[in-house]
């Protein structure tokens, strides 16, 4: 099978949209879709950065959603014509993905990030035969077509735009979820976001949601409008005595805060904020160390890593969507798309902070 995907060949390199090749069919648990809108997260992005450590050439993209329109085997619990999201992959069996909590799968770092799966991993060449990273994040969604676990996909509601829904099977996805299962935020509680980008907004609509009072913290105003449009108390980072004016605004301290800077300087800030038993959460990878203020960690503070918001997909991505039909979680409003030949400009967008979540349309379009 033939059909055209944005392949990045080196870090320096722009995307090139060619035609790659997949040389068979859906495997038994395999689904192909046809890929109507992927988002582009900075996960994306960060290959570039990766020096070496992802592995080039590759069809990117992890935020896919489309029509299936080929199944393998009869276990796969889904049909032709279904519309789906697609999300992360994960063994299904190992101890954390039995217990619920496929971020944290024994192999997730192998399944997503280094190679895929090993299954079938050479059938996936561009048109020189020039064999291409088989399935970023079990997907490769940067394309007209994926083949996909079907463990990674959920079935939607057809009539649903398909094509802006992948955001939700991870930037939503992490920032939601850290509201909703890491912070099990609910009314009266209070929190705080650092980086008002795709996760961070998500997070915002969230605790909104949630009932949550919420501070959002950023650089950008045009970011803090747009949080306080979602119903956070905006707060500039570069603001005098950022703790202080944060335990001002939560009546002491805030319960929770989230962090998708990966700023030094703001995580200590955050961990300052906090009342006493309070919980820091960490969606950007650190690529340094993380020196620690004295007294950032006393009375019983904490930090932890949290990965796609500690979500089991198949269960939010249906709650966020009816968060949506509800007016209760705007993500529709974050997304300018761009054809998949646009993809250059996307991610230019995108570094520049022009948009908050590029959605690439394989079929064409955008605005």
């Amino acid at each position: 099978m033939r059909f055209g995907a944005a392949v990045l060949r080196s870090p320096e390199s722009p995307f090139a949209v060619e035609e790659v090749i997949i040389g068979s069919g859906p495997a038994d648990g395999e689904i192909l879709v046809r890929i109507a809108g992927c988002g582009m997260c900075r996960t994306d992005l960060a290959v570039r950065r990766s020096a070496g450590r992802s592995p080039l050439p590759a069809v990117l993209g992890h935020e896919g959603a489309g029509v299936v329109v080929a199944t393998g085997g009869p276990h796969t619990g889904l049909s032709d014509g279904d519309h789906v999201v697609l999300s992360f992959d994960s063994c299904g069996h190992c101890r954390n993905c039995l217990a619920a909590a496929p971020a944290y799968c024994d192999s997730f770092t192998a399944l997503n990030l280094f190679g895929g799966r090993e299954e079938n991993a050479d059938r996936f060449t561009d048109a020189a035969g020039i064999a291409l990273a088989p399935r970023w994040f079990g997907q490769s969604s940067f394309a007209e077509y994926a083949m996909v676990p079907a463990r990674n996909a959920v079935r939607v509601d057809p009539t649903l735009p398909v094509e802006l829904l992948g955001p939700l099977g991870c930037g939503f996805l992490t920032g939601a979820g850290a509201v909703f299962h890491s912070f099990a935020a609910g009314p009266g509680d209070t929190v705080v976001v650092l980086g008002a980008g795709a996760v961070g907004l998500a997070a915002v609509m969230a605790a909104a949601a949630s009932g949550a009072v919420t501070v959002a913290v950023d650089r950008r105003p045009e970011r803090l409008a747009l949080a306080e449009r979602f119903g956070a108390i905006p707060l500039p980072a570069s603001s005098p005595d950022l703790p202080g004016r944060i335990r001002r605004l939560t009546d002491g301290g805030a319960r929770y805060a989230l962090d998708t800077t990966a700023s030094a300087r703001l995580i200590n800030d955050a961990l300052l904020a906090l009342r006493p038993t309070g919980h820091l959460g960490l969606v950007a990878r650190l690529h340094t160390a993380l020196p620690l203020e004295p007294g950032a960690l006393d009375r019983g503070r904490r930090i932890s890593h949290i990965c796609e918001g500690d979500a089991v997909p198949g269960l939010l991505i249906p709650r966020l969507i009816g968060l949506w039909r509800a007016g209760r979680f705007p993500f529709d409003e974050l997304i300018r798309t761009y054809p998949l030949a646009g993809i250059n400009e996307a991610e230019r967008d995108c570094e520049a902070g022009r948009v908050v979540k590029p959605v690439l349309l394989p079929g064409g379009g955008g605005r």
